[in-house]
């Protein structure tokens, strides 16, 4: 069973920068593909980005391209998302999830981020 536990999320002005965590436990992390997702009010859960097993390679949605980073640490077990020049229409609860080859089987609980104009 892997468990996945994000951190990090929290208010920040618009313009500003987080940095989210995404620990994980229970499982092989390094051999599988991350990703962030994120759910804002009253909307569907959107990818943000996703990044590759040993982290050389991410992709990530247009609406934040530029402006977020995807990497991650093997050795810890641990994912994280840079978010710089944030806008308020980045508010939204960001989940990590572990793609297992046929689908995102494990999410974590989700970070509140909330960004004020």
């Amino acid at each position: 069973q892997v468990q996945l536990v994000e951190s990090g999320g929290g208010l920040v002005q618009a313009g500003g920068s987080l940095r989210l965590s995404c620990a994980a436990s229970g499982h092989t992390f390094g051999n599988y593909v991350m990703a962030w997702f994120r759910q804002a009010p009253g909307k569907d859960r959107v990818l943000v980005g996703t990044i590759s097993r040993n982290g050389d390679f991410s992709v990530y949605a247009d609406s934040v391209k530029g402006r977020f980073t995807i990497s991650r640490d093997n050795a810890k077990n641990t994912m994280y998302l840079q978010m710089n020049s944030l806008k308020p229409e980045d508010t939204a609860v960001y989940y990590c999830a572990l793609y297992n080859g046929e689908e995102y089987k494990y999410w974590g609980q989700g970070t509140q981020v909330t960004v004020s104009s």
